[in-house]
């Protein structure tokens, strides 16, 4: 009794499959529209969206990227616009249909509430510019059961960018997508098998955003509190135009500050030039760096531009400092009103000295107070003149080497320090060759500390 009520449910269900195969077949062989077709296949007694595909083990999601736009508000942002197109491709052998239809795809876009779609959704950092449910996509399902699911999506991704070396960084964005409701053991996630899994349309239009990498890979850390879910992820790397932060930035800011080193070759005492220069160039580059740093995001370890500027500022500032120093030491008096030589000022003062007197040389006369004995003088101290003799009567004291010496007060000619104005001349001189040098030093060091050229 049992084997007969067995067989006699196993022959009424190959009947009744014959029968919808036979209906099927027919209604394909017919030409019926591909909503026919569909309104068929998606019978509730034939198909229940439920349940996942009927596959052999894990239902397997292949995915791929096409980028369509790529923008950022301005050249200083880390929020970026990515518009591109997420195709998904899957199989379920339940919607399968005769090869005798004249369709090689049924467009199941208006059908799409009652077919099983992956429940896929984004991890990112930012948001959506459109609704979460997608306003723009396509579904479309072949003969063999393969489903091609292709949704437009518009996200503002907040980037990570290594703000230390601003503006010479290169932001890295990244999003991806995982299934919010099944686990790996049910659906897995993969990149499709072709060469170039994330690629470009023809048509891809950019706005202050310069692509240099992209890379698609699986994610390395899975969110282990919501257990084993299915990951892909998508890197993109953007570098900033190098040239636009030269000609807003480093250019003006290389101008300012070697203007200021202008005065240097200008008169000391020309004050209202080098005060205009000096003064001129600092308020310009304050305006400059400010105007540029309110474009900036608010953050604190701006390290690149926080050097650039304080340096800037301080050959700025040193360049002033530098005239004020000049002009206060071309204005002090000399230490002597007296008629100078070439070079020097010559000093009189009086000294206790020996005079020394060959055989030859001695005189007859006395030492008088007045003191009369006078020798020319050749050197920068020698003996000028013997103003008081303090021996008795004449200078006849005989010396050990056959000479007579005479202690008297002379008068010496001593080398006086250098004209003021000429101390500020050579600091002038100096700064000429020092403050560009250094500053020349300075930019090679930072544009290759920070890779400004790589």
């Amino acid at each position: 009794m049992g084997w007969s009520c067995v067989v006699a449910r196993a022959v009424a269900i190959f009947l009744m499959l014959s029968r919808a195969s036979a209906l099927t077949s027919d209604i394909f062989a017919a030409g019926k529209s591909d909503k026919e077709i569909l309104d068929n296949l998606l019978k509730n007694s034939r198909y229940d969206k439920r349940l996942l595909p009927p596959v052999d083990g894990v239902l397997t999601v292949n995915v791929s990227v096409l980028l369509l736009s790529l923008a950022s508000p301005d050249e200083s942002s880390l929020k970026y616009e990515v518009e591109f197109l997420l195709q998904q491709q899957w199989y379920d052998p339940r919607l399968r249909y005769s090869n005798q239809s004249h369709y090689d795809f049924l467009n199941a876009i208006h059908h799409h509430e009652d077919i099983w779609l992956p429940d896929t959704y984004f991890i990112m950092h930012g948001d959506f510019k459109d609704p979460i449910i997608p306003m723009h996509f396509a579904l479309r399902i072949y003969r063999n059961g393969t489903i091609n699911y292709l949704m437009r999506r518009h996200l503002i991704l907040s980037c990570q960018g290594r703000l230390n070396i601003f503006p010479f960084d290169d932001p890295l964005c990244s999003f991806a997508l995982e299934s919010i409701s099944y686990e790996q053991s049910a659906i897995t996630y993969v990149w499709k098998n072709d060469e170039d899994t994330l690629r470009k349309s023809p048509s891809l239009t950019t706005l202050n955003a310069y692509l240099i990498q992209n890379q698609t890979i699986p994610c390395p850390i899975k969110a282990s509190w919501r257990g084993n879910y299915s990951c892909l992820k998508v890197d993109l790397i953007f570098t900033r135009d190098r040239s636009f932060y030269f000609t807003t930035v480093f250019i003006p800011g290389i101008i300012l500050v070697t203007s200021s080193f202008i005065t240097f070759w200008l008169e000391w005492n020309a004050v209202p030039a080098r005060v205009m220069i000096g003064v001129t160039t600092m308020l310009n580059f304050f305006t400059t760096s400010n105007g540029f740093r309110s474009t900036l995001p608010v953050v604190s370890n701006l390290t690149a531009m926080n050097v650039w500027d304080g340096v800037c500022m301080c050959f700025i500032y040193a360049s002033l400092l530098e005239f004020v120093c000049v002009n206060y030491v071309g204005r002090k008096r000399p230490l002597h009103n007296v008629v100078y030589r070439p070079g020097e000022n010559p000093v009189t003062q009086e000294a206790m000295a020996f005079l020394n007197w060959g055989k030859s040389e001695i005189p007859q006369a006395e030492c008088s107070s007045a003191g009369d004995k006078k020798r020319e003088s050749t050197g920068a101290a020698e003996l000028v003149s013997c103003t008081a003799c303090t021996g008795p009567g004449a200078c006849t004291h005989t010396a050990n080497n056959g000479g007579v010496a005479e202690p008297c007060f002379v008068q010496v000619r001593k080398k006086e320090p250098p004209h003021p104005i000429r101390v500020a001349k050579t600091i002038d001189v100096i700064a000429r060759i020092t403050f560009p040098t250094a500053y020349a030093v300075f930019l090679i060091f930072f544009f290759i500390h920070y890779k400004a050229f790589s």
